[in-house]
């Protein structure tokens, strides 16, 4: 249901953008992780008002459906904006917009230790196609396939730099630890450009969960 890995980097994340961070410890069994979710949202509801949530699902009925009856329960608004999304026009407009996103575990055939660490472009992007194609997954990682890690985008004041790194390989899947990471002034002219239009738009106070 959640991402793992690097889990303890989101803070740089949430400094970058500039919005609190709220943490709650889950144990991630299955279907019982729900009842964390709930607790933390409606920690989150109750020290900023929270209104509403949004997801970043394009595929994961498991995932949408879930977080979907939290927000019934708790009386807040599900915004899922990427639904339906076609992948591939989704991954390419990232790095059109200046998200750099890197890799940092992958557990499906096809997918090698090669990829752990690496930043998606446009390269990149052509290769997980064809295998999504040729092995059959979904080619957004929709299925837990593999998982990454925004190192800078539009929305960051900053970029996350990362400095020593470990690839994890056992069997068939592995993880890239991030031992060592700082905030650094961003260098993407594109990224900036698309941050000072983001700063005409209105903030939001929310926090990342």
């Amino acid at each position: 249901m959640f991402h793992f890995p690097n889990l303890k980097w989101t803070s740089l994340q949430a400094e970058a953008i500039g919005v609190p961070q709220l943490r709650q410890e889950t144990l991630g069994v299955k279907e019982e992780e729900l009842e964390d979710l709930a607790v933390a949202i409606r920690r989150a509801k109750e020290a900023y008002r929270l209104e509403g949530v949004c997801t970043g699902a394009l595929a994961s009925v498991y995932q949408k459906s879930r977080v979907e009856r939290v927000c019934k329960d708790l009386g807040l608004e599900c915004i899922s904006p990427l639904w339906g999304a076609d992948p591939e026009q989704h991954l390419r407009r990232m790095v059109r917009d200046g998200f750099i996103v890197m890799v940092v575990s992958v557990s499906a055939l096809g997918l090698d230790r090669r990829w752990l660490g690496r930043v998606l472009d446009d390269v990149a992007i052509d290769e997980l196609l064809a295998l999504s194609r040729k092995f059959r997954f979904h080619p957004g990682l929709e299925g837990g396939e593999g998982e990454t890690f925004v190192l800078n985008c539009p929305l960051f004041r900053v970029a996350v730099e990362v400095g020593r790194a470990e690839t994890r390989w056992k069997g068939d899947s592995g993880t890239f630890e991030i031992l060592n990471a700082w905030l650094a002034p961003k260098t993407n002219p594109g990224a900036e450009e698309a941050l000072s239009r983001g700063r005409d738009q209105p903030s939001s106070s929310a926090p990342t969960l």
